[in-house]
């Protein structure tokens, strides 16, 4: 139980004295702190006034989490084909992998993922 304590209580020790020595090696200044600011696709984040955005943005983001998700929702698919029925396993990969290329038509028939107008 000692020994644990002084294990531990070094390791605190330790950590305090790299926290402290970073903060005092850390060259960081007033006229610095611009620099470690956020840079927002170089727009001014100072005004309070509203810029036009760009729905086009917006929509390629939209597509890009819808096909995330459904990355994901395929990734335990591929391991659960050891566990279940083959057939039920086809048939439900099959109507799922149908509806995203579905999607992916959808979106590609009425513009959403051209980039140029």
């Amino acid at each position: 139980m000692i020994m644990m304590i002084k294990h531990m209580s070094m390791v605190i020790t330790i950590s305090l004295v790299m926290m402290i020595l970073i903060k005092i090696i850390s060259k960081k200044s007033i006229m610095d702190m611009n620099k470690s600011s956020p840079f927002e696709c170089g727009m001014n984040t100072i005004s309070y006034k509203r810029l036009p955005f760009s729905s086009h943005f917006f929509m390629i983001a939209v597509i890009f989490l819808i096909f995330d998700i459904e990355i994901i929702m395929i990734a335990p698919t591929i391991m659960t084909i050891k566990m279940s029925f083959y057939y039920t396993w086809m048939y439900t990969s099959f109507i799922f992998i149908t509806i995203i290329i579905l999607g992916l038509y959808y979106e590609w028939f009425y513009g959403m993922i051209k980039w140029t107008q």
